[in-house]
């Protein structure tokens, strides 16, 4: 569970009817960005049924609701041996700021740790500015690799390491 989660606030597994609310927090995300798209019936088609997605790729995924809305999301999956990928970490723009973004990736970390997790691996956006001095800030390492998604956002991502 997450320490001194607010009395208004409940984290649960992820659900595949939670695909409207993933689409419109994750959107809304992107759309802070421009020229992000969110892909919900192309790349992004996951969200569609997230948790079976997860369930194929043997990850887990956590969501955040206020009130019946879904306000962050952080989901992980394994790579391989001791390897685990942080998939996606979102958080709406009120409560980027509030210490929310680090309890809900510490909660993802120590649950893959548990896992046997001796590293965690993320692909982040290049434009995603504030994300990248988020994830320096918890320990993650920005590596010389990108990839390039060929995409309607035309996407260039960093990767981030973190070892335990």
């Amino acid at each position: 569970m997450i320490k001194d989660l607010p009395a208004d606030f409940s984290l649960r597994a992820v659900a595949d009817t939670d695909a409207d609310g993933l689409i419109t927090l994750i959107g809304n995300c992107f759309g802070e960005y421009e020229g992000v798209y969110l892909e919900p019936d192309g790349l992004d088609s996951d969200l569609r049924a997230y948790a079976s997605y997860l369930a194929d790729i043997k990850g887990a995924g956590y969501i955040i609701e206020k009130n019946g809305e879904i306000v962050a999301v952080v989901s992980c999956a394994p790579i391989g041996a001791g390897r685990w990928q942080l998939k996606r970490i979102y958080l709406g723009q009120a409560l980027r700021g509030t210490g929310l973004g680090p309890k809900l990736l510490k909660f993802i970390e120590d649950f893959m740790r548990a896992a046997g997790a001796e590293s965690i691996e993320l692909w982040s956006d290049t434009r995603f500015s504030r994300a990248h001095r988020f994830y320096e800030r918890e320990g993650y390492e920005k590596q010389a690799q990108t990839r390039d998604l060929h995409d309607s956002s035309n996407t260039t991502e960093f990767y981030f390491i973190k070892r335990f």
